[in-house]
């Protein structure tokens, strides 16, 4: 046999070029490009105007404001009671993510009542809150508690730290701080509060031995409450016959820890320690 090709047969190819596919509809390209344009603008008007919705996007220095209002209501449904302001608390180094830390504020509430009524503090406090905190008190191994929401993402707590004793506390958890936020807390000159420490001081013969630190918070119908304290030296004589008048005779705490009272609309606690006296003098809000 002939190894020459035949005639009349084209020689073998590969397989025919795929025919070029047909281009996107101009209706779906611009229907693509409208929902591109729509999302952009949502995710700017979004950032703009909408609340953080978790915490790690409000910073130190936004939530002061609401602390402060925070710790305003808690007074306002403490009227009546022998209370006090305490320093602000500022945890700092705290971590807001693993890549970035911030920093933690804490404000509290300090509260005497007579031994046995702090459950019903407790109740009355959370009764007055704003419904919307959702706030009440239940009964726990160790002791009743009060929890509330005080809205964007600030917690407050109150418990029974000893007999005749309970605090509240106001805490924003960790935050960004992009500023000192104890520039940015409320200050205000003294009243009647600076008066009725001095009286305290004064009557207990032991003058102050370091200045004065005032605590304020505004309170929801307009104004503020404000603390002065003060470190004195130890009480020379029996504190609680010292006091006795101012309290017109009827405090409403009287233990070798804790004198408490009200003397004209201004609420004083005298905590007594072996080798200090430590005086807080309140204004509160009204209830």
């Amino acid at each position: 046999m002939s190894s020459a090709a035949q005639t009349g047969y084209a020689p073998p190819t590969g397989p025919p070029p795929p025919e070029s596919g047909r281009g996107w509809p101009r209706w779906l390209v611009a229907l693509t490009v409208a929902w591109a344009v729509l999302l952009a603008g949502l995710t700017w008007y979004s950032t703009r105007n909408d609340p953080p919705t978790v915490r790690e996007q409000r910073t130190l220095a936004q939530a002061v404001p609401r602390v402060d209002a925070a710790i305003g209501e808690l007074v306002a449904a403490a009227s009546g009671a022998v209370y006090a302001l305490a320093p602000p608390e500022f945890e700092w180094g705290c971590r807001v993510t693993p890549f970035a830390d911030g920093a933690n504020l804490r404000r509290h509430v300090e509260l005497a009542v007579p031994a046995g009524a702090e459950r019903d503090l407790l109740e009355r406090i959370a009764d007055g809150l704003p419904s919307v905190w959702r706030a009440g008190v239940r009964l726990t191994p160790d002791g009743p508690r009060l929890r509330a929401d005080a809205g964007e993402f600030i917690t407050v707590q109150g418990r029974t730290v000893a007999d005749g004793r309970a605090r509240l506390t106001v805490e924003t958890g960790c935050r960004p701080a992009d500023s000192d936020p104890a520039t940015l807390l409320p200050q205000d000159g003294p009243g009647a509060e600076s008066m009725a420490l001095t009286a305290a001081l004064n009557a207990l013969g032991s003058p102050a031995v370091e200045s004065d630190v005032e605590v304020q918070a505004a309170c929801p119908g307009g104004g503020v409450a404000r603390t002065v304290r003060a470190d004195a030296a130890a009480a020379a004589q029996s504190p609680q016959a010292a006091l006795a008048p101012l309290a017109g005779g009827t405090p409403v705490v009287a233990t070798p820890e804790l004198y408490a009272y009200r003397h004209d609309g201004v609420a004083v606690l005298v905590e007594l320690f072996d080798d200090k006296t430590l005086v807080s003098a309140t204004t509160g809000c009204a209830g």
